[in-house]
């Protein structure tokens, strides 16, 4: 299809032709109009002329049928009409029955640009009770590590790169900014318009030490009055809702957006199997099936901005404002071995924000945008309980039956309310020129400050002068060139990154100084410079076909909570971190969509290696053992992953879809003075392998409705949990089935009806459906078996 856009009257009409590939008009093709679940159809007429009437501005996807065939492409209306003419390209010339139409969506064309990336689009998620994480944990190449059920910890692998080296964004902006309360499951996918995720190389515009991807979270931005709402419970006490409106001055241009969400889970979902066991009073073990019972997650969100859209001095222009809190308990440390009973989290973040876009800003190609975040964060970690308990909620017994207390006075180590201050300023500004037809320059520059203290409140008021300080400055500059030649078909970005990091911790403490005690400022400080560079490249072999290439020098640098601990999560400082460095290359071919009369299919199929020094991983013990409840991150002195990921996407008229892939890599130790060398890296799955089916029945009970069955499973190999044993140990066997996080095989299924006025719709889902055991970071057991119900509403005015 080739789109021709041109400005009309200043009304709000969306018109053009339908042609065939001879140039001959096309009647009776329908067109359809789609915002949201809400949908406006025409016809073209005996003249292949069609209409749409009366629409706001904003952006909207057009859907083009003919025979049992449909493609999809996106249109924006800015305060004027448009008009795009549709050109159907046919096999066959005598008959558009075999029509294909040649339509590139947003996602195949961002997967074409030479970037190792997919996107997930969110329809249909955003109507059934899947999770932000459930969606990425089902992408090749992504697995999502999970400490638990809903509120728990989170990381993400992305081809073997793992934790802080994939870093996550809302809308190209770090979510670390906004604070432990605002997550990816925070973000419903009824919110999102799409998930970029980038495997190895990263863009620019994605302002950030990103070292083996990243994902991106696009929100919805279309410019309608909406309104949409969706209530879910299910297991475990499980209880979701969130809400996204908006509402524009189609005159003024003035824009009011708010979104808000709640959850709440007891997350007392039953554990069984080798890491579930009581430690009996005499030092052996009882392995147990029970219930968690301190696990229970609560958090409240709400995002609020008002600006301008598409007026003469800016695309879009918000100032806004972020609320959440959320109250986590704590059920465990690093391993499920030792249960907590009383320790929690809460937190709370205020985020002011502003953002600001213009494009042809001067003169023609040039554009400019600039967002900025003040961020003030707040979180309490309570442990005050001083007994020891078991798997079944009581308190451990010794051998003599006595009540059993901790050795330090708390669940994991003396009694705390440490109360955790941040304040976070972000500032990140962009620049593109397109100074000649296809040749584009970019330039970003980003800036992250944070201040943090830690003040614990159970010390005497004496002992608390003595709060630790910790300031870290970030400073990242980017530099891209961009071109493409040979009709488009060549498209190669080539860029330069310059890093730099300072970290300050100052821990005051008491010295006796001529015979008397005195407050004495240690200070710790580090810091680095390096240099980033690489290129991303597609070649269109033919329409159908491309092939993709990317290298780069990559770099990150360790985090705030890397560098100075989160007690919250288990983790300790190591202010002595320094920064991570990888070569990356990813050699990638797409194949499609081909169309076979009633049957559409893609193929794409990537290899890629990572060969990473000083990498920064969560230290593993070579045991699970019950006095590690806490690790510090350290640096592994040089990793090598090497693998492989291919998908599949199939469809059958509009009736059938079939998604799969497999993912394969191994994450190497390559430090030949260790006793690990050459062994795989502990507590990173190395082979997955996921499908999904869903069959729609349309006219389902009623004219205008859709019946929707979904089908999904997800499979992950066994891999060590912990170092694994070295050879010549007696009873090594036994010791590797310790270490060993067992085979996993989960199926799920689900339901959705859309009502025929498309504003309501009902879904269920159980999930685990089989009750096996599933397991996530360093063998935390996941819920087993569940069941949802969701309502979704939505109110459009197109």
């Amino acid at each position: 299809m080739i789109l021709t856009t041109h400005v009309a009257s200043a009304q709000y009409k969306i018109f053009g032709k339908t042609y065939d590939d001879n140039g001959q008009l096309v009647p009776n093709a329908s067109v359809l109009l789609v915002v949201n679940d809400l949908v406006k159809e025409t016809q073209s007429n005996t003249k292949g002329d069609y209409l749409f009437e009366n629409i706001p501005v904003g952006s909207y996807q057009i859907i083009i049928k003919k025979g049992l065939y449909e493609e999809y492409t996106d249109v924006t209306v800015s305060n004027q009409n448009v008009e795009v003419d549709l050109y159907l390209i046919s096999d066959n010339a005598e008959t558009m029955d075999d029509l294909v139409i040649h339509v590139e969506s947003v996602k195949s064309k961002l997967e074409k640009e030479g970037f190792a990336m997919n996107v997930i689009e969110t329809k249909d998620a955003a109507v059934r009770n899947i999770q932000t994480n459930e969606l990425l944990d089902r992408t090749a190449g992504v697995r999502v590590r999970q400490n638990g059920g809903l509120g728990a910890a989170v990381d993400y692998n992305l081809n073997g790169m793992t934790g802080n080296a994939i870093k996550i964004f809302v809308d190209g902006l770090p979510i670390s900014t906004y604070g432990s309360s605002f997550d990816l499951n925070s973000i419903p996918p009824a919110l999102i318009e799409r998930i970029e995720v980038y495997k190895g190389v990263v863009p620019i515009h994605l302002s950030d030490d990103a070292l083996g991807g990243a994902i991106n979270v696009v929100l919805k931005k279309g410019l309608r009055n909406a309104v949409n709402a969706s209530l879910s419970y299910g297991s475990f006490n499980t209880f979701q809702a969130n809400y996204s409106g908006m509402f524009r001055n189609n005159k003024s241009g003035l824009t009011f957006k708010t979104s808000g969400f709640h959850n709440y889970s007891d997350n007392n979902y039953e554990i069984w199997g080798k890491f579930a066991r009581n430690i009996k009073g005499d030092g052996s073990y009882e392995y147990v099936k029970a219930k968690r019972f301190n696990d229970a997650f609560k958090s409240t969100g709400l995002r609020t901005e008002i600006g301008f859209t598409d007026v003469k001095w800016a695309d879009n222009f918000f100032v806004g404002l972020n609320l959440s809190e959320a109250y986590n308990e704590i059920q465990h440390g690093l391993y499920m071995t030792v249960p907590y009973k009383g320790r929690y989290t809460q937190s709370e973040a205020q985020v002011f924000h502003f953002d600001y876009k213009k494009k042809n800003l001067f003169v023609n190609g040039l554009t400019f945008d600039i967002n900025g975040m003040l961020s003030k964060r707040q979180q309490i970690v309570s442990d005050t309980v001083s007994y020891r308990y078991n798997w079944y909620g009581e308190i451990a017994k010794g051998l003599y039956g006595e009540d059993l207390k901790t050795t330090q006075g708390a669940q994991q180590g003396a009694p705390t309310l440490n109360h955790i201050n941040r304040t976070i300023k972000t500032l990140r500004a962009g620049l593109s020129y397109e100074f000649v037809d296809n040749h584009k320059l970019f330039v970003n520059h980003v800036v992250y400050d944070v201040d943090r203290t830690d003040e614990d409140q159970l010390k005497p008021i004496s002992q608390q002068i003595y709060a630790t300080s910790n300031t870290l400055q970030k400073n990242i500059t980017s530099f891209a060139y961009d071109f493409k030649a040979f009709d488009e078909k060549l498209k190669v970005n080539a860029f330069l990154k310059l890093y730099e990091q300072k970290m300050k911790q100052i821990q005051p403490t008491s010295k006796l100084v001529e015979g008397q005690q005195t407050k004495v400022d240690i200070e710790r400080t580090n810091a680095s410079k390096e240099t980033g560079y690489g290129v991303a490249s597609s070649y269109l072999v033919s329409p159908s076909v491309v092939v993709l290439f990317s290298a780069e020098r990559a770099l990150r640098l360790a985090s705030e909570r890397e560098i100075f601990g989160d007690p919250s999560e288990n983790m300790i400082s190591n202010t002595g971190l320094k920064p991570e460095i990888s070569e990356n290359y990813n050699l990638g071919l797409k194949f499609g969509a081909y169309k076979i009369k009633d049957h559409t299919f893609s193929v794409s199929a990537s290899g890629f290696i990572r060969d990473t020094q000083d990498k920064i991983v969560r230290k593993a013990d070579d045991k699970v053992n019950a006095a590690l409840e806490t690790a510090p991150f350290i640096n592994v002195g040089r990793v090598k992953s090497i693998g492989f990921e291919t998908e599949l996407m199939y469809t059958y008229k509009d009736k059938l879809t079939l998604h799969g892939n497999v993912s394969r890599f191994n994450s190497i130790n390559k430090v030949k003075t260790d006793n690990s060398y050459n062994e795989q890296i502990p507590n990173e799955p190395f082979f997955t392998a996921n499908a999904s089916l869903q069959y729609q029945i349309k006219n389902a009970f009623q004219k205008n409705s859709n019946l929707f069955i979904n089908y999904a499973f997800g499979f992950v190999e066994s891999f060590y949990t912990i170092q694994p044993p070295g050879k010549g140990i007696a009873n090594r066997q036994d010791l590797l089935d310790e270490a060993t996080t067992p085979q996993q095989f989960i199926q799920d299924i689900g339901f959705s009806y859309t009502f025929p006025n498309k504003k309501f719709i009902v879904s269920f889902d159980a999930k685990n459906i089989f009750n096996k055991q599933a397991f996530d970071n360093f063998a935390v057991q996941k819920p087993g078996r569940a069941f949802y119900f969701k309502i979704n509403y939505s109110f459009n005015t197109l």
